[in-house]
């Protein structure tokens, strides 16, 4: 996939610095079989249970479309989730 992102959007509070002093963001990168202006990948900002049981809208941060794919979509395995923590020290 290609894709572009407002980095303006992305709220600083969700940044989270990892055990290796690295910065990381959560998106959720959805694809679709509908096309809009050549598009099919909708990037939107993770949201966390409680704002998904909120049913608090989505934070919807660029697009992109798919370039490759082979024909055949598998779900991923989930991985442990190592010990993160938010930062707002960032330099931008």
């Amino acid at each position: 996939m290609n894709a572009s992102i407002r980095v303006d959007k992305l709220p600083k509070e969700k940044f989270i610095k990892g055990k290796d002093g690295a910065v990381y963001y959560n998106l959720t990168i959805s694809v679709s079989d509908d096309s809009r202006y050549g598009n099919n990948v909708a990037i939107t900002d993770s949201q966390t249970q409680e704002e998904r049981d909120a049913k608090k809208p989505k934070t919807y941060l660029g697009n992109g479309k798919v370039v490759w794919t082979d024909g055949n979509i598998v779900l991923a395995e989930k991985e442990e989730v190592h010990d993160q923590e938010t930062t707002d020290d960032l330099p931008f």
